[in-house]
């Protein structure tokens, strides 16, 4: 029977162990320099190398030519306590759960002061110390205090504070962390290149992330999965399906339909959700991670890859363009929702119920600050769209033009409130023949107007990130800000609803053709009868002039 990997890759010197620099660095230098003391605690959560360089440690103070951060590996004490070994008569590892009785404690002082057999330390090695009990624990402290010249003790446990002060105050305290992610994932990449065995792209990241930064965790799952590697490797669909990960896929189609404000498709991706098997608490789980990532993204510069949680370079178009899509404060309070969804799942209400009321809430903004500012961007990226009528501006007042008194504010109340809305109605330009490149681009606004009232994620994606390249006989050749906009619009076949709305406006037919083009702005959108060299959006004023009827009125100081 072969090894399990955390056994197999389990590291012999201190070089090996990863993640810890902050403690093996100063336990080499205090070997190099031979400055020992007689009791150490080694604290962190599981996982992370405890126990692993306690055995390393008891292997350099008994080297030969030690004590020396780099034991020879070659007498007899460095191969009986190499990673995997036989093991000492004079490094005694204790499981504090199963020896924590005053009586064990006892029969461990009173051994102590033999002399080892044939090492230059006894070395007690003791591990989840905060198991052991209070009389235990003061039935070692003398000899932990003041032990032989021989003796030496370590303590790991995950729970130092368990453990009572008199001990803590004896020994030399050293913090074990949790693995970084990036370090991790190279780690487990050069254990799958030695085990020969193919891995496809993103698996690492999920063995990552399901481990939590602990390596014996990320080696046990990663073993997992290697082992029931097929002729084809470890796929991505079976990692995924093994550690119940939602499909990025999924988590893709709920995001543009936030973005599209689409209920219909939202409720549809959750029924597909449970359809296929996953759990909804993963799900909103994983939804949760994604906007995180999407506020990152959004709220800070494009360098920031860095700190995004187990995301692959080649979904970070897809992530930028999400985030201009949504909005950040959308996503705030979209992630908030989640969370306090994710809070009450616990309890006896069906997930899934849970799940669709969270959907819903976020596709019915209330009044709060958050969703006031959600309102504003949706209001702005509407307004892009608004073909305004003409305004007369009214003849300046001259100062010998008397002033007029204030009307109350009930009477301008009730003028607004009787006034009729103002009508926007697209422009239909219809046309039998051909239509040139200006004339076409200058329809674009009512194109858009059209496509809205078709499909709402097909006008979100076309409405910010999309521009008309060149026109020919038979093709419309349209630019996309980036790939992930494109896999989409062609994905969702957002190419015939397109189409049929040129047909609608022009009524010239043409076949749509997408194409990637980064130096289209999200911004580049003019309105029909916007002169194109004002890049203006419509003030506050008159948008609610053009949208509501209001009058708007000025009241001197």
């Amino acid at each position: 029977m072969s090894l399990t990997l955390y056994r197999k890759y389990r590291p012999s010197i201190f070089a090996d162990v990863i993640g810890q620099e902050h403690v093996t660095t100063p336990l080499s230098n205090a070997l190099e320099s031979g400055k020992i003391h007689h009791a150490y605690l080694f604290s962190g959560p599981r996982g992370c190398g405890k126990t692993s360089s306690a055995r390393i440690m008891a292997r350099s103070l008994n080297c030969e030519k030690g004590p020396t951060p780099n034991p020879c590996g070659i007498c007899q004490s460095c191969k009986d306590l190499v990673a995997n070994g036989p093991g000492s008569l004079d490094v005694i590892e204790l499981d504090a759960a199963t020896h924590g009785l005053v009586d064990d404690a006892r029969d461990l002082r009173d051994k102590a002061f033999f002399a080892p057999v044939s090492s230059r330390y006894k070395i007690y090695i003791i591990d989840e110390a905060h198991q052991l009990g209070p009389g235990a624990a003061n039935a070692l402290l003398k000899v932990v205090e003041e032990p032989p010249a021989h003796v030496l003790f370590i303590f790991a446990t995950t729970e130092p504070d368990k453990l009572i002060s008199t001990i803590r105050s004896r020994t030399h305290h050293y913090p074990f962390r949790l693995v970084p992610p990036a370090i991790l994932n190279s780690h487990l990449e050069k254990i799958c290149v030695s085990e020969g065995i193919k891995v496809a792209k993103g698996v690492i990241s999920l063995v990552v992330r399901a481990s939590g930064g602990s390596v014996r965790d990320s080696l046990s799952i990663l073993g997992q999965l290697l082992a029931g590697a097929g002729s084809d490797g470890v796929t991505y669909e079976i990692a995924v399906a093994l550690l119940g990960y939602t499909d990025s896929a999924l988590i893709d189609e709920a995001l543009d339909a936030i973005a599209a404000q689409d209920s219909a498709s939202l409720f549809t991706t959750i029924d597909r959700v449970i359809e296929s098997g996953q759990d909804p608490k993963r799900f909103a789980s994983d939804l949760l991670e994604r906007m995180r990532d999407l506020i990152i993204v959004g709220a800070s510069d494009e360098n920031n890859s860095a700190i995004l949680i187990s995301l692959a370079t080649d979904q970070l178009d897809r992530i930028r363009t999400q985030a201009k899509l949504i909005g950040i404060a959308t996503l705030i309070r979209s992630a908030d929702l989640i969370a306090q969804g994710l809070t009450q799942m616990r309890g006896a209400t069906p997930p899934r119920l849970i799940l669709e009321l969270i959907c819903g809430q976020m596709m019915l903004p209330t009044g709060d600050n958050v969703n006031i500012t959600a309102r504003i961007e949706k209001l702005e990226k509407s307004s892009s769209l608004i073909t305004p009528t003409t305004i007369q501006t009214a003849p300046a007042v001259t100062q010998s033009a008397p002033i007029k008194e204030a009307k109350p504010v009930k009477e301008v109340v009730d003028k607004v409130v009787e006034s009729k809305p103002i009508e926007n109605k697209p422009v239909q330009h219809k046309s039998s023949g051909s239509i040139d490149i200006t004339s076409l681009r200058r329809m674009w606004p009512q194109v858009i107007d059209s496509v809205k009232g078709k499909r709402r994620l097909t006008w979100s994606l076309l409405a910010t990130s999309a521009q008309i390249l060149s026109l020919d006989d038979e093709n419309i050749t349209i630019g996309i800000v980036n790939s992930g906009a494109k896999d989409s619009f062609v994905r969702s076949e957002s190419d015939l609803i397109l189409s049929d709305a040129f047909e609608e406006v022009t009524g010239v037919r043409r076949k749509i053709l997408a194409t990637v083009d980064s130096s289209v702005a999200t911004t580049t959108m003019t309105r029909a009868d916007e002169d194109p060299g004002d890049k203006d959006m419509l003030s506050g004023a008159d948008l609610l002039a053009s949208k509501l009827g209001a009058k708007v009125i000025k009241e001197s100081n």
